[in-house]
């Protein structure tokens, strides 16, 4: 996940790795200039070249993501194994641009890999869509069947590193005798359209873009199985604070709800809040997920509502079905009742400006980064003289002796 602003640490005690991204504010959605196009939007380079590859600037990151977590777990139970710990791992793949190694390209053949299907009518789709087809220089180009199997292709064999990749972080857990005693939560930040519905990236609150996974490991306190419910990463924060018995501070803002019913199989919450406010939109764009229903809402554009279940591609809008018409009013009014967009709209423009207006601020004269450094003392590592030889290398032996 990414830190945006001179707030580099968001209550962690330490970072032990930079972000991929920039943590200053020059990637600002301008609502102020719609029509404008900035450069760091995305664009369709990324399924153009998609394929093979040996290396890139993601597996960079990741792979200093792998060791800098794997040395942590060794350092800590060098240092003080008993002592409760936190720790995020947080890689970028799977993600664009869609390129992976050759060992995980050739886990999949093209005849494997599932194609969308074919979406000419660009014209039909919701507003927010088009908007995005503009946003990543898509609208009215095709895009060639065989690089949008490739983009599928290198994306799927980006899962399989990550798996890869998960699975190593255990076995270092296990090794260091962590594995029983450690909580383990697997999700990500936001999916990817790969070419459902002519879409591309994240970006909109359709399913492909808006599911991620969430697994949970904690080895002999639940049982294992499947919740069908549908919950957000916003439930983690209560949900790690009761698995530790905290408690939360009544005083503060809370989203998210406990995951702790759905765990112990005693019930729990259906139902998602989503806010997206950046890339391809104009306004603010709103999302609730309750049971099997789904409806994203905008005073901007027409209101969307999908059965989920029945449709799991979303490809049936429900909002102008009579059937559905008291279930559509109620959704609105709940929507309205709990968002006022149009103090939001005036806040997220409020908030636009002063971030471009830093952004330029900080760019001008001798550069001022916001970019998070980890300091690592190199007089401290390795074997130095100022320190006993003998002595530093029996703390450095795990299992002692």
């Amino acid at each position: 996940m990414h830190f945006c602003g001179p707030d580099q640490l968001h209550g962690y005690e330490e970072r032990l790795t930079s972000d991929i991204y920039p943590a200053d504010y020059g990637w600002s959605v301008n609502w102020d200039e719609p029509d404008v196009r900035p450069s760091w939007y995305h664009n369709m380079s990324s399924v153009l070249q998609a394929g093979p590859c040996i290396r890139t600037n993601q597996l960079d990151f990741d792979e200093e993501v792998l060791f800098k977590s794997q040395q942590y777990l060794y350092d800590h139970v060098r240092q003080d194994g008993d002592a409760p710990f936190c720790l995020t791992v947080s890689m970028t793949h799977p993600h664009d641009p869609y390129t992976i190694p050759m060992p995980f390209w050739d886990l999949y053949a093209d005849e494997e890999i599932p194609m969308p299907p074919p979406h000419a009518n660009q014209a039909a789709l919701d507003p927010h869509s088009q908007r995005l087809l503009k946003v990543y220089d898509l609208w009215d180009k095709p895009m060639p069947t065989d690089k949008i199997r490739d983009a599928r292709r290198a994306y799927f064999g980006a899962c399989s590193y990550i798996d890869l990749n998960v699975g190593k972080l255990m076995q270092t857990l296990d090794e260091v005798g962590l594995a029983e005693d450690t909580i383990v939560v697997f999700s990500g930040d936001h999916g990817d359209m790969l070419g459902e519905k002519g879409l591309w990236y994240k970006m909109h609150w359709f399913e492909m873009a808006a599911r991620v996974p969430l697994v949970v490991y904690a080895p002999g306190q639940f049982k294992p199985g499947r919740v069908s419910a549908s919950v957000s990463t916003a439930d983690l924060l209560p949900t790690f604070v009761e698995m530790a018995k905290g408690k939360l501070d009544a005083g503060l803002p809370l989203d998210g709800r406990s995951l702790m019913p759905h765990l112990k199989r005693k019930g729990g919450h259906d139902e998602v809040f989503g806010e997206y406010m950046a890339e391809g939109t104009t306004s603010p764009l709103m999302m609730i997920r309750r049971g099997a229903y789904k409806f994203i809402y905008s005073e901007q554009d027409p209101c969307l509502l999908f059965d989920v279940k029945k449709d799991p591609k979303e490809q049936k809008d429900l909002s102008q079905s009579p059937t559905h018409e008291k279930l559509f009013t109620d959704f609105l009014a709940e929507a309205r009742a709990k968002w006022d967009i149009p103090a939001i709209h005036q806040q997220v423009l409020a908030s636009q400006r002063r971030r471009r207006f830093v952004a330029k601020s900080l760019a001008t004269g001798k550069l001022k980064s916001w970019d998070h450094q980890p300091l690592v003392d190199a007089s401290q590592q390795y074997m130095r003289n100022h320190i006993d030889l003998d002595d530093l290398e029996r703390k450095a032996r795990f299992p002692q002796p």
